[in-house]
């Protein structure tokens, strides 16, 4: 039997435990070996067979120099930590889910840009904080996230108030929201990258969501990265 791909997650330092525990969950659920990252407790690339970038606070920097908002809570250690991951990621081209925060760090890392806040795209673009899948989406026809999801348009949860705006180098859109805003993107051209708006672990009942970490765990294992 072979060994369980070690899937790195990146975390917050703080408060950080429930979320690492449906994190894992959805890993090992999916046949994978999570592994804990953090500012606190960095780990080097080469010991993973692909990696999450997870969700949480806002990012601190903006690669086109657009103003932040002074009264968000930043974590910048773990914006370094993440930007350096990712362009190690990269350069291996090791696959690489991007969820909530972490789909705009893919797309930052990658020359994209964001919205820093959901009103500069639409008055009427929601800013509650939906748990539960209630927004819909709209998939690209033909894309990988829609092979994976094996849906058209799906339910998802919303817990974020910036979204891509530029996609970066390599990027597709491959998901709307009804508003314009985008809630998915991937690189056709990379064996496996795919960022998310929405937070998949906390749809444990969601079969397009648990898809999800199964495409991303098959996408590490050895048969896959020997193709790639």
């Amino acid at each position: 039997m072979s060994p369980r791909p070690r899937i790195g997650v990146t975390l917050s330092a703080r408060r950080n435990f429930w979320i690492w525990l449906l994190h894992a969950f959805a890993i090992w659920r999916a046949g994978g070996w999570p592994v804990k990252l953090t500012s606190r407790r960095p780990h080097r690339i080469d010991g993973l067979d692909a990696l999450v970038v997870g969700g949480g606070d806002d990012i601190s920097f903006q690669l086109d120099g657009t103003e932040l908002h002074p009264n968000i809570r930043y974590d910048p250690d773990r914006d370094k930590l993440e930007k350096e991951l990712l362009e190690q990621a990269f350069e291996t081209r090791l696959p690489v889910l991007g969820i909530c925060r972490g789909a705009q760090m893919i797309n930052l890392v990658r020359g994209g840009n964001l919205f820093t806040d959901l009103s500069h795209i639409s008055d009427a673009a929601p800013r509650g904080r939906m748990v539960l899948p209630k927004k819909r989406i709209t998939l690209k026809e033909g894309s990988r996230l829609a092979e994976i999801m094996a849906c058209e348009r799906c339910k998802v949860n919303a817990l974020h108030h910036q979204a891509v705006n530029r996609p970066g180098d390599g990027l597709d859109i491959v998901a709307h929201d009804e508003h314009g805003i985008v809630q998915a993107i991937e690189a056709p051209s990379y064996p496996f990258l795919l960022g998310v708006q929405w937070h998949p672990e906390l749809l444990p009942f969601s079969r397009s969501s648990k898809n999800i970490f199964s495409a991303l765990v098959q996408a590490a294992g050895p048969q896959k990265k020997c193709a790639s």
